[in-house]
């Protein structure tokens, strides 16, 4: 899952908020630089990346873009997912996404000391164009799509993914709803064996 789910599957909690936002730019054991709460994100962070890596519909979303996209597609997967995330958002929560999104850039904000340079790099790019809140579009994914397949090594063709899910786009809907189901589940259980 990508940067909105990651942050909602974190509850209200705004150390584990932080760690699960700036996991992917903490390698290793490095984790344990950080106060125990985030260092709890960061691991959070990596037990959702290998539960969604693992899960059977998340597989099933991936495999419908195997072919055209390889080993990027479970990364669009997870775009795709934060998308139906945003777009159905008032299913997920009674604050509106607007607001959710400035309360997650001012927590950043507030303890910028903590969050990595690569981490940091995107949450000024995330507040410059209101991404999570972008992501309940079309045209938002697009963009996100378009910016990431920038920035990969190898050729990816993840500017032309917003296709695919146009054309499947009941299919990973209901496919996210269904994942997302289990993986909420999975963190309330991961978070009280993890006390």
């Amino acid at each position: 899952m990508n940067f909105l789910a990651h942050l909602y599957l974190s509850g209200n909690d705004e150390q584990l908020m932080i760690g699960n936002f700036i996991a992917d730019s903490v390698k290793g054991s490095s984790f344990k630089n950080y106060p125990e709460g985030i260092a709890k994100g960061i691991l959070l962070h990596r037990a959702i990346d290998f539960y969604s890596d693992n899960h059977p519909v998340f597989l099933k979303s991936v495999e419908r873009l195997r072919p055209n996209y390889k080993k990027y597609s479970g990364v669009i997967v997870d775009i795709f997912y934060d998308h139906f995330l945003a777009k159905n958002w008032k299913d997920y929560s009674e604050k509106p996404l607007e607001k959710y999104a400035d309360e997650v850039h001012y927590l950043m904000m507030k303890n910028i000391l903590l969050i990595p340079e690569r981490s940091l790099m995107f949450l000024k790019y995330a507040m410059r164009t209101n991404r999570l809140v972008s992501y309940a579009t079309i045209e938002g994914i697009g963009e996100t799509l378009s910016g990431m397949s920038r920035r990969t090594t190898f050729k990816s063709n993840m500017e032309f993914a917003v296709n695919d899910l146009q054309e499947s786009y009941s299919e990973f809907e209901k496919e996210f709803r269904e994942f997302f189901k289990d993986a909420d589940k999975f963190v309330k259980d991961w978070l009280k064996n993890n006390d």
